[in-house]
């Protein structure tokens, strides 16, 4: 069963149109990726679906609940966590200041909120060491761990991730995409978006291929590595073995 249903999303800037009716699920335990060139549509997406941006037309449901016309805050109450492109940090705030506003909503159970700290502390141990070092000063690798961590804090339903190996080496890349693994394999749901499309189909279970605000091609992402106008699009023109 689906956690997140998407009906017909229709978004739009003004008197443009961005998305044009497009329809995504999620389920627990599942990773799927939403690919595309830039100016698909795909932040548009995943801004809307946080609350972000207005929906103009559609539904979205998170756990059987419309999020049609919910607040932002509300949104993440409810289960969705949004890790946005770029991390969106507070710079001049230490690692462990961004991890505890990570967790307003349960700033008023002090024990708690220092287990789930700690829970993230040991999910990224690099962290640990620099949970007095402020934001600003991190290597971008260890930015997108803060980001990430900030947003498990909440321990939410659904994980949306906007280019999390943006600008990052290899090596953080792969660490980043194994963390992810891990919280599906855990039984978190997560929707991700991101550039690097090879290595995308290799940790997802689904994917959907968004072009000019329309889903042009969705499936198993092991069929979809296969597929011809995937591989001349986004794999270089061949897919990986």
């Amino acid at each position: 069963m689906s956690l997140l249903v998407v009906e017909g999303l229709r978004v739009g800037y003004g008197k443009v149109e961005v998305l044009h009716g497009i329809d995504l699920t999620v389920a627990p335990g599942e990773i799927v990726a939403l690919l595309g060139s830039n100016g698909a549509g795909k932040t548009t997406t995943l801004r809307a679906l946080s609350g972000l941006e207005p929906v103009r037309g559609g539904k979205v449901v998170l756990g059987g609940e419309s999020l049609n016309g919910v607040k932002a805050h509300r949104i993440t109450a409810l289960g969705l966590a949004h890790v946005p492109e770029r991390r969106r940090l507070f710079s001049p705030l230490t690692v462990e200041e961004n991890l505890r506003l990570g967790g307003y909503l349960i700033r008023d159970q002090a024990a708690e909120l220092k287990r789930r700290m700690e829970t993230m502390y040991a999910l990224f141990p690099r962290l640990a060491e620099r949970r007095l070092q402020l934001a600003g000063t991190l290597s971008g690798g260890e930015q997108q761990m803060v980001a990430i961590a900030r947003a498990l804090v909440l321990q939410p339903r659904l994980l949306v991730l906007d280019e999390p190996s943006m600008g990052l080496a290899p090596l953080i890349v792969r660490s980043i995409f194994g963390i992810v693994k891990r919280l599906r394999d855990e039984g978190m749901a997560v929707l991700l978006v991101e550039q690097n499309a090879r290595q995308t189909l290799r940790i997802a279970d689904r994917a959907y291929v968004l072009e000019s605000g329309s889903i042009l091609i969705h499936g198993a992402a092991a069929d979809l590595a296969l597929d011809p106008r995937v591989q001349a699009a986004y794999l270089g023109g061949a897919a990986a073995a």
